[in-house]
């Protein structure tokens, strides 16, 4: 079935809120038919992008005094990867969860959502690639390249995906999983020269196969230039871009995109910047004409209908709103709901 969203608005994850009931009053006032959950990195290190999602890993050690979280692979670690093995493959969610001391949001957008039933709830995790080339083991070598553990991050990450949808299905008609993956926008340099492609695809693929069995829909979020094939590759149903920045760079991946857009899946256009002196210089109206611009680009490119590229657009900020003053996230998301609302007014 075609997903057609239509220029529907969503968010990405973190806002700079120090209270979650805050934050979520800011996405339910302007993101209305896919509202998700707040990541709130203000709260301190627990609500980090990788920190957040620990619970359940073997061997993990958050240093609070350094503020930061490191997996310990020293000695005999057969014990503590058999019990997590042991829980993985008797499906217990449970045991992945993600609890109120390292999200606040996931329970107060529970709780604000009682009684109502939505389009669309959008859920996150940090990618496989992010959090494995981010955390590091006690020599400070990225946990990617620790084959044992990094296939243990690769499916406490899937079982979040899992448990999260399962939360937020009865909210929604759909659920929507991001998989958040902003170290791609580094994929070929020279610091991840032996990160390969077909690794990045298969271990990306394994999480989306997760979200897919819940029977909801995956996309991944990626807030710089990267090379937009490979999440095509991995089976993402919505691709998220940086479009304001770097709206021009997924036209180069025309015969992708094509066959992307052409199986039914979405491009989520990041076109609402979140930068604090670039969205004081935006109006919807702006935003609309850049967003006009891309698509026709994108149309004229890859040999595609505009109306297609249109019908199977999202409206996104560029990137997460965590480290912004609190009135400039506000703005963001005021100017994401009335650029959405004028391209979803214009397809009637």
């Amino acid at each position: 079935m075609s997903f057609q969203p239509k220029c529907l608005a969503t968010g990405i994850g973190s806002l700079p809120h120090a209270k979650a009931a805050d934050a979520v009053r800011v996405i339910l006032s302007n993101v209305v038919d896919a509202p998700f959950w707040p990541q709130l990195p203000a709260r301190g290190i627990n609500e980090q992008m990788e920190v957040q999602y620990n619970e359940g890993l073997p061997r993990v050690t958050i240093d609070r005094a350094k503020e930061r979280m490191f997996i310990d692979t020293s000695g005999d670690t057969s014990m503590d990867l058999a019990t997590f093995y042991e829980h993985f493959l008797s499906e217990d969610l449970d045991y992945f969860a993600i609890t109120p001391e390292f999200s606040q949001g996931i329970p107060e957008l529970q709780t604000a959502l009682q009684g109502l039933r939505k389009p669309f709830v959008k859920v996150q995790t940090t990618g496989p690639i992010s959090f494995g080339l981010t955390i590091v083991d006690e020599n400070k070598r990225a946990i990617y390249y620790n084959p044992e553990f990094v296939d243990a991050v690769v499916k406490c990450l899937a079982m979040k995906c899992r448990w999260q949808i399962k939360k937020f299905a009865g909210f929604a008609d759909r659920v929507i999983c991001f998989i958040d993956e902003p170290i791609l926008s580094a994929f070929g340099s020279s610091t991840y020269v032996s990160v390969t492609r077909d690794d990045v695809v298969a271990k990306l693929a394994e999480v989306v196969e997760a979200v897919h069995a819940e029977g909801a829909l995956a996309g991944v979020h990626c807030c710089g230039n990267t090379e937009w094939s490979i999440l095509i590759d991995a089976g993402v149903d919505i691709v998220n871009f940086d479009a304001f920045d770097y709206g021009e760079t997924i036209a180069l991946y025309p015969e992708a995109v094509r066959r992307h857009l052409e199986a039914g899946k979405a491009l989520a256009w990041g076109i609402v910047p979140t930068s604090s002196a670039k969205i004081k210089q935006q109006t919807p109206d702006t935003l609309v004409a850049l967003f006009d611009r891309l698509v026709e680009h994108l149309a004229k490119t890859a040999n595609l209908d505009k109306g297609l590229i249109v019908r199977q657009a999202l409206i996104t900020p560029s990137c997460g709103t965590g480290s912004l003053p609190v009135e400039d996230a506000e703005r963001v998301f005021a100017a994401l709901n009335q650029t959405s609302q004028i391209l979803r007014n214009r397809q009637g």
